[in-house]
């Protein structure tokens, strides 16, 4: 990953937990950390200097914003565009949740050279496509809660599924991590794509200088298409 250390690096947060709106701190793969998973205003979607992607004209559903994270100093870094069903973090039948859950997710973040902090004190990690594969992953586990768990075992397990995504993240060229090739603006554009037993992640780059992460389950990710969003005001 195209990172250089910080300092006071830390863990990656749980989704959910020390994450908050307008997190976009470091030490996390590629110097981004998750968003909470929750519907926010249009606001900072709109303050942001880059493009927002979202699934193409071939999607004819529902289109719904997620949260735009920001830097210290207030800058976007990256925000999710969500597509379908919004997913529910449980439901009183798993089934039917399983049947309900129909969605696809998409990060668009911001490519940003290795750069020191407002106060001079740190670097600031690059970002690339590990950082919107690690914003996906934990996307999908933020929303995820496995069958016969509790809260209490699901806190442990979202530790160590999050850990796990962080070093998947880190290394795109395992052999967990497949090639896919999708349409970006009509463009084929390689991707990296895995599956899990909670749905898939991938994660690739665009030519107009941002990184794509998505996450979903329910929907085919092999059949999805990406597109910059023409008026994100659409989406509030």
């Amino acid at each position: 990953m195209e990172t250089t250390s910080q300092v006071g690096a830390q863990a990656p947060p749980r989704e959910g937990a020390a994450a908050t709106e307008g997190a976009g701190a470091t030490g996390s793969a590629g110097g981004v950390r998750p968003a909470v998973p929750a519907r926010r205003t249009v606001d900072n979607f709109l303050m942001a200097p880059f493009p927002w992607y979202g699934l193409d004209g071939a999607f004819t559903g529902t289109r719904w914003l997620l949260q735009a994270g920001t830097s210290a100093e207030g800058v976007v870094e990256h925000g999710s565009i969500g597509h379908g069903d919004e997913p529910s973090l449980r439901a009183a039948d798993t089934r039917d949740a399983a049947e309900r859950d129909r969605f696809a997710v998409v990060v668009t973040v911001a490519a940003s050279p290795v750069r020191r902090t407002a106060d001079g004190t740190g670097v600031l990690e690059a970002t690339s496509v590990s950082s919107a594969a690690w914003l996906a992953g934990s996307g999908l586990l933020a929303v995820t809660w496995p069958a016969q768990m509790d809260h209490t075992l699901r806190d442990d397990w979202l530790t160590q599924q999050t850990e796990t995504a962080w070093v998947l993240a880190d290394d795109l060229a395992s052999d967990d991590w497949a090639s896919l090739s999708l349409p970006v603006d009509g463009v084929p554009t390689p991707f990296h794509y895995r599956e899990s037993e909670y749905g898939w992640v991938l994660a690739g780059s665009t030519r107009e200088g941002v990184h794509l992460g998505a996450y979903g389950r329910g929907m085919s990710a092999y059949g999805l298409g990406f597109s910059v969003v023409k008026d994100i005001e659409e989406y509030a």
